[in-house]
Protein backbone atom coordinates (compact mmCIF):
# COMPACT_ATOMS: atom_id res chain seq x y z
CA UNK A 1 0.00 0.00 0.00
CA UNK A 2 0.99 3.48 -1.06
CA UNK A 3 0.35 6.02 2.20
CA UNK A 4 -0.48 9.30 1.45
CA UNK A 5 -0.54 12.59 3.06
CA UNK A 6 -3.22 15.24 2.14
CA UNK A 7 -1.71 18.97 2.40
CA UNK A 8 -4.62 21.31 2.48
CA UNK A 9 -8.32 19.98 3.04
CA UNK A 10 -10.35 22.52 0.94
CA UNK A 11 -12.69 21.48 -1.92
CA UNK A 12 -9.88 19.84 -3.38
CA UNK A 13 -8.57 18.21 -0.32
CA UNK A 14 -11.91 16.33 0.30
CA UNK A 15 -12.20 15.16 -2.89
CA UNK A 16 -8.59 13.64 -3.17
CA UNK A 17 -9.28 11.93 0.29
CA UNK A 18 -12.47 10.15 -1.13
CA UNK A 19 -10.75 9.00 -4.49
CA UNK A 20 -7.48 7.80 -2.32
CA UNK A 21 -9.76 6.01 -0.19
CA UNK A 22 -11.73 4.29 -3.82
CA UNK A 23 -7.87 3.42 -4.90
CA UNK A 24 -6.86 -0.34 -4.15
CA UNK A 25 -3.05 0.62 -4.17
CA UNK A 26 -3.63 3.76 -1.81
CA UNK A 27 -3.99 4.70 1.98
CA UNK A 28 -4.37 7.60 3.42
CA UNK A 29 -1.86 8.81 6.77
CA UNK A 30 -3.41 12.07 7.26
CA UNK A 31 -3.73 15.71 6.68
CA UNK A 32 -2.48 19.28 7.40
CA UNK A 33 -4.47 21.63 7.05
CA UNK A 34 -3.78 24.88 9.63
CA UNK A 35 -7.27 26.44 9.28
CA UNK A 36 -9.94 25.37 11.59
CA UNK A 37 -12.72 25.17 10.08
CA UNK A 38 -11.44 22.35 7.32
CA UNK A 39 -9.34 20.95 10.31
CA UNK A 40 -12.59 19.84 12.02
CA UNK A 41 -14.09 18.94 9.04
CA UNK A 42 -11.02 16.55 8.36
CA UNK A 43 -11.44 15.28 11.85
CA UNK A 44 -15.34 15.21 11.53
CA UNK A 45 -13.91 13.11 8.57
CA UNK A 46 -11.98 9.87 9.96
CA UNK A 47 -8.69 11.45 9.07
CA UNK A 48 -5.61 11.80 11.15
CA UNK A 49 -4.48 15.11 11.20
CA UNK A 50 -0.28 16.04 11.30
CA UNK A 51 0.85 19.44 13.35
CA UNK A 52 3.13 20.24 10.44
CA UNK A 53 3.79 19.81 6.37
CA UNK A 54 7.17 18.21 7.13
CA UNK A 55 5.47 15.92 9.83
CA UNK A 56 2.99 14.84 7.06
CA UNK A 57 5.75 14.51 4.13
CA UNK A 58 7.82 12.23 6.91
CA UNK A 59 5.25 9.74 7.30
CA UNK A 60 3.77 9.23 4.00
CA UNK A 61 4.98 7.80 0.49
CA UNK A 62 2.82 10.00 -1.75
CA UNK A 63 1.99 13.62 -0.72
CA UNK A 64 -0.94 15.32 -2.73
CA UNK A 65 -0.75 19.03 -2.06
CA UNK A 66 -4.22 20.64 -2.61
CA UNK A 67 -3.35 24.02 -1.45
CA UNK A 68 -3.33 27.61 -2.35
CA UNK A 69 -1.09 28.43 -5.27
CA UNK A 70 1.08 31.09 -3.11
CA UNK A 71 1.90 27.78 -0.98
CA UNK A 72 2.09 24.74 -3.36
CA UNK A 73 5.62 24.78 -4.66
CA UNK A 74 7.85 25.10 -1.09
CA UNK A 75 5.48 21.51 -0.21
CA UNK A 76 6.22 20.25 -3.24
CA UNK A 77 9.83 21.14 -3.25
CA UNK A 78 10.08 19.76 0.26
CA UNK A 79 8.42 16.68 -0.17
CA UNK A 80 10.06 15.62 -3.87
CA UNK A 81 13.63 16.35 -1.86
CA UNK A 82 12.60 13.54 0.79
CA UNK A 83 11.70 11.18 -1.67
CA UNK A 84 8.38 11.43 -1.80
CA UNK A 85 5.79 11.28 -4.79
CA UNK A 86 3.54 14.20 -5.60
CA UNK A 87 0.53 15.02 -6.72
CA UNK A 88 -0.23 18.34 -7.02
CA UNK A 89 -3.26 20.48 -8.32
CA UNK A 90 -3.32 23.15 -11.11
CA UNK A 91 -2.14 25.75 -11.43
CA UNK A 92 1.41 24.12 -11.13
CA UNK A 93 2.08 27.55 -8.78
CA UNK A 94 1.85 31.36 -9.30
CA UNK A 95 4.33 31.41 -12.42
CA UNK A 96 6.34 29.87 -14.86
CA UNK A 97 9.20 30.57 -12.58
CA UNK A 98 7.68 28.35 -9.72
CA UNK A 99 6.38 25.56 -12.14
CA UNK A 100 9.70 24.62 -13.01
CA UNK A 101 11.10 24.76 -9.84
CA UNK A 102 9.03 22.02 -8.76
CA UNK A 103 9.86 20.07 -11.90
CA UNK A 104 13.46 20.35 -10.84
CA UNK A 105 13.19 19.52 -7.50
CA UNK A 106 12.82 15.75 -8.89
CA UNK A 107 16.39 14.12 -8.87
CA UNK A 108 15.59 10.86 -8.18
CA UNK A 109 12.79 8.05 -8.63
CA UNK A 110 9.91 10.28 -7.65
CA UNK A 111 7.10 10.72 -9.41
CA UNK A 112 5.25 13.69 -10.19
CA UNK A 113 2.02 14.83 -11.61
CA UNK A 114 -0.56 17.77 -12.12
CA UNK A 115 -4.28 17.81 -11.78
CA UNK A 116 -5.44 18.20 -15.23
CA UNK A 117 -8.63 16.24 -14.92
CA UNK A 118 -10.20 17.09 -17.63
CA UNK A 119 -8.41 15.13 -19.90
CA UNK A 120 -10.15 11.97 -18.12
CA UNK A 121 -13.37 13.45 -18.12
CA UNK A 122 -15.68 11.15 -20.09
CA UNK A 123 -16.70 13.52 -23.15
CA UNK A 124 -12.78 14.92 -23.54
CA UNK A 125 -11.72 10.92 -23.61
CA UNK A 126 -14.61 9.81 -26.16
CA UNK A 127 -13.55 12.84 -28.25
CA UNK A 128 -9.56 11.62 -27.78
CA UNK A 129 -9.98 7.80 -29.07
CA UNK A 130 -11.97 9.69 -31.92
CA UNK A 131 -9.33 12.01 -32.89
CA UNK A 132 -6.15 9.69 -32.90
CA UNK A 133 -8.18 6.65 -34.67
CA UNK A 134 -8.15 9.06 -37.74
CA UNK A 135 -11.28 8.39 -39.03
CA UNK A 136 -12.57 11.61 -39.16
CA UNK A 137 -9.06 12.76 -40.51
CA UNK A 138 -6.78 15.94 -38.82
CA UNK A 139 -8.39 18.20 -36.38
CA UNK A 140 -7.81 21.79 -38.24
CA UNK A 141 -8.83 24.23 -35.45
CA UNK A 142 -9.93 24.20 -31.81
CA UNK A 143 -12.71 26.34 -30.24
CA UNK A 144 -13.10 26.55 -26.04
CA UNK A 145 -15.05 28.73 -23.84
CA UNK A 146 -14.89 28.36 -20.15
CA UNK A 147 -16.64 30.06 -17.83
CA UNK A 148 -17.89 31.03 -14.11
CA UNK A 149 -20.94 32.49 -12.92
CA UNK A 150 -19.17 34.56 -9.99
CA UNK A 151 -21.23 34.57 -6.89
CA UNK A 152 -21.60 36.71 -3.67
CA UNK A 153 -18.15 35.93 -2.26
CA UNK A 154 -16.29 35.58 -6.18
CA UNK A 155 -14.35 39.14 -4.60
CA UNK A 156 -13.03 37.94 -1.45
CA UNK A 157 -11.92 34.72 -2.53
CA UNK A 158 -7.86 34.15 -2.49
CA UNK A 159 -8.08 32.83 -6.03
CA UNK A 160 -8.41 36.62 -6.90
CA UNK A 161 -5.76 37.72 -4.97
CA UNK A 162 -2.77 38.12 -7.01
CA UNK A 163 -0.06 37.90 -4.65
CA UNK A 164 -1.44 34.30 -3.50
CA UNK A 165 -3.05 33.45 -7.14
CA UNK A 166 -0.25 34.59 -9.82
CA UNK A 167 -3.36 35.49 -12.09
CA UNK A 168 -7.08 35.65 -12.79
CA UNK A 169 -9.32 33.65 -14.46
CA UNK A 170 -7.05 32.66 -17.04
CA UNK A 171 -4.65 30.83 -14.43
CA UNK A 172 -7.39 29.79 -12.16
CA UNK A 173 -10.14 27.85 -15.47
CA UNK A 174 -8.64 29.06 -18.42
CA UNK A 175 -5.37 26.72 -18.22
CA UNK A 176 -8.08 23.87 -18.17
CA UNK A 177 -8.60 24.83 -22.08
CA UNK A 178 -5.29 25.29 -22.73
CA UNK A 179 -4.35 21.86 -21.46
CA UNK A 180 -7.01 20.50 -23.55
CA UNK A 181 -6.02 22.61 -26.54
CA UNK A 182 -2.65 20.97 -26.73
CA UNK A 183 -3.88 17.80 -25.69
CA UNK A 184 -5.98 17.84 -29.25
CA UNK A 185 -3.65 20.46 -31.75
CA UNK A 186 -0.25 19.33 -30.02
CA UNK A 187 2.27 22.67 -29.58
CA UNK A 188 1.67 25.90 -30.63
CA UNK A 189 4.16 28.83 -31.69
CA UNK A 190 2.28 32.06 -31.69
CA UNK A 191 -0.33 33.57 -28.66
CA UNK A 192 -2.10 36.47 -29.32
CA UNK A 193 -4.19 37.55 -25.57
CA UNK A 194 -6.54 40.66 -24.33
CA UNK A 195 -7.65 40.53 -21.06
CA UNK A 196 -9.93 42.86 -19.25
CA UNK A 197 -11.63 43.38 -15.54
CA UNK A 198 -15.16 43.90 -17.38
CA UNK A 199 -16.97 43.58 -14.28
CA UNK A 200 -15.18 42.41 -10.84
CA UNK A 201 -12.67 45.33 -11.01
CA UNK A 202 -10.18 43.11 -9.40
CA UNK A 203 -6.25 43.38 -9.80
CA UNK A 204 -6.17 40.25 -12.05
CA UNK A 205 -8.53 39.38 -15.44
CA UNK A 206 -12.13 38.89 -15.22
CA UNK A 207 -12.14 37.88 -18.61
CA UNK A 208 -9.39 36.56 -20.93
CA UNK A 209 -9.39 36.04 -24.87
CA UNK A 210 -6.63 34.03 -26.01
CA UNK A 211 -5.57 33.29 -30.08
CA UNK A 212 -3.09 30.30 -30.60
CA UNK A 213 -1.60 29.88 -33.35
CA UNK A 214 1.17 27.03 -35.12
CA UNK A 215 3.09 27.21 -38.58
CA UNK A 216 2.27 23.45 -39.62
CA UNK A 217 -0.91 22.86 -37.07
CA UNK A 218 -4.39 23.57 -35.72
CA UNK A 219 -5.28 26.53 -34.65
CA UNK A 220 -7.55 27.44 -31.11
CA UNK A 221 -9.03 30.55 -29.61
CA UNK A 222 -9.83 30.77 -25.92
CA UNK A 223 -12.84 32.34 -24.05
CA UNK A 224 -12.00 32.09 -20.23
CA UNK A 225 -14.54 34.22 -18.66
CA UNK A 226 -15.64 34.93 -14.43
CA UNK A 227 -18.83 37.06 -16.04
CA UNK A 228 -20.07 34.64 -17.87
CA UNK A 229 -22.80 34.73 -15.25
CA UNK A 230 -23.67 30.76 -15.89
CA UNK A 231 -21.59 28.05 -15.48
CA UNK A 232 -20.20 26.90 -19.04
CA UNK A 233 -18.16 24.77 -20.55
CA UNK A 234 -17.77 23.94 -24.37
CA UNK A 235 -15.30 22.54 -26.45
CA UNK A 236 -15.16 22.72 -30.18
CA UNK A 237 -12.83 20.51 -31.97
CA UNK A 238 -13.02 21.04 -35.88
CA UNK A 239 -11.85 18.01 -38.35
CA UNK A 240 -11.44 17.43 -42.09
CA UNK A 241 -13.96 15.28 -42.06
CA UNK A 242 -16.51 16.66 -39.10
CA UNK A 243 -16.49 18.28 -35.82
CA UNK A 244 -16.66 17.34 -31.95
CA UNK A 245 -18.20 18.86 -29.44
CA UNK A 246 -17.84 18.66 -25.77
CA UNK A 247 -20.47 20.43 -23.98
CA UNK A 248 -21.33 20.46 -20.45
CA UNK A 249 -18.87 19.01 -17.87
CA UNK A 250 -19.92 16.19 -14.90
CA UNK A 251 -18.78 18.28 -11.65
CA UNK A 252 -19.65 17.55 -7.85
CA UNK A 253 -21.79 20.89 -7.62
CA UNK A 254 -23.60 19.64 -11.21
CA UNK A 255 -23.62 23.13 -12.43
CA UNK A 256 -22.17 23.04 -15.77
CA UNK A 257 -24.62 20.54 -16.97
CA UNK A 258 -25.03 17.08 -18.35
CA UNK A 259 -21.52 16.23 -20.25
CA UNK A 260 -22.18 15.12 -23.72
CA UNK A 261 -20.30 14.37 -26.83
CA UNK A 262 -21.63 15.60 -30.18
CA UNK A 263 -20.35 13.67 -33.32
CA UNK A 264 -21.07 15.38 -36.79
CA UNK A 265 -19.84 14.23 -40.23
CA UNK A 266 -19.44 16.72 -43.18
CA UNK A 267 -22.20 16.74 -45.28
CA UNK A 268 -22.65 19.34 -47.91
CA UNK A 269 -25.93 20.14 -49.85
CA UNK A 270 -26.50 17.32 -52.18
CA UNK A 271 -26.07 15.03 -49.12
CA UNK A 272 -27.66 16.67 -46.43
CA UNK A 273 -31.26 16.41 -45.63
CA UNK A 274 -31.13 20.45 -44.71
CA UNK A 275 -28.63 22.51 -45.63
CA UNK A 276 -26.06 23.44 -43.21
CA UNK A 277 -27.23 20.96 -41.04
CA UNK A 278 -25.72 17.44 -40.90
CA UNK A 279 -26.51 14.50 -39.02
CA UNK A 280 -25.12 14.07 -35.37
CA UNK A 281 -24.36 11.74 -32.96
CA UNK A 282 -24.51 12.46 -29.31
CA UNK A 283 -23.60 10.81 -26.22
CA UNK A 284 -24.74 11.97 -23.26
CA UNK A 285 -22.63 10.62 -19.78
CA UNK A 286 -23.57 11.05 -16.49
CA UNK A 287 -20.97 9.57 -14.65
CA UNK A 288 -17.52 11.64 -13.74
CA UNK A 289 -14.83 9.53 -13.29
CA UNK A 290 -11.96 12.01 -13.96
CA UNK A 291 -10.63 12.60 -10.65
CA UNK A 292 -10.50 8.13 -9.82
CA UNK A 293 -8.56 7.64 -13.14
CA UNK A 294 -5.79 10.19 -12.75
CA UNK A 295 -5.25 8.83 -9.38
CA UNK A 296 -5.39 5.37 -10.61
CA UNK A 297 -2.77 6.04 -13.57
CA UNK A 298 -0.71 8.25 -10.61
CA UNK A 299 -0.82 5.32 -7.71
CA UNK A 300 0.07 3.27 -11.82
CA UNK A 301 2.92 4.89 -12.41
CA UNK A 302 4.58 4.43 -8.45
CA UNK A 303 3.78 0.38 -8.50
CA UNK A 304 5.23 0.18 -11.85
CA UNK A 305 8.04 2.79 -11.51
CA UNK A 306 6.83 4.00 -14.95
CA UNK A 307 7.17 7.66 -16.16
CA UNK A 308 4.31 9.85 -15.48
CA UNK A 309 3.20 10.39 -19.37
CA UNK A 310 -0.06 12.16 -18.80
CA UNK A 311 0.17 15.43 -16.84
CA UNK A 312 3.14 15.37 -16.33
CA UNK A 313 5.79 17.98 -15.43
CA UNK A 314 6.47 18.33 -19.25
CA UNK A 315 2.70 19.02 -19.70
CA UNK A 316 2.68 21.79 -16.64
CA UNK A 317 5.49 23.85 -17.89
CA UNK A 318 4.57 23.88 -21.35
CA UNK A 319 0.95 25.05 -20.43
CA UNK A 320 2.33 27.91 -18.16
CA UNK A 321 4.57 29.03 -21.35
CA UNK A 322 0.98 29.71 -23.01
CA UNK A 323 -0.47 31.41 -20.15
CA UNK A 324 2.60 33.49 -19.98
CA UNK A 325 2.80 34.42 -23.57
CA UNK A 326 -0.36 35.16 -23.15
CA UNK A 327 -0.10 37.57 -20.40
CA UNK A 328 2.85 38.99 -22.07
CA UNK A 329 1.18 39.85 -25.07
CA UNK A 330 -1.72 41.39 -23.22
CA UNK A 331 0.70 43.61 -21.46
CA UNK A 332 0.04 42.40 -18.08
CA UNK A 333 2.85 39.94 -17.07
CA UNK A 334 4.49 40.52 -13.70
CA UNK A 335 7.76 40.67 -13.48
CA UNK A 336 8.56 37.06 -11.09
CA UNK A 337 6.76 35.20 -13.84
CA UNK A 338 9.87 33.51 -15.84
Amino acid sequence: MIRCGIVGYGYMGDIRRTVIAATGSLELTGVYEPADGPRAKAVSDGCRTFASISDLIDSSDAVFVCTPNAITPEVCVEALAKGRHVFCEKPPGRNLRETRTIAMAVTGGEKLMFGFNHRFHPGIMRAKVIVDGGRMGKVIGARGTYGKSGGVSFRESWRNNREISGGGILLDQGIHMLDLFRFFCGEFSQVKCLVSNAFWGLDVEDNAYVVLGSKSGPHAMLHSSATQWKHTFRLDLILEHGYLTVEGLLSKSGSYGQERLVVGKRQFEDEAAAVGNPAEEITYFDRDRSWELEVSEFARCIVEDAPVSVSSSEDAIKVMELVAAAYRDAGVLPGDWT
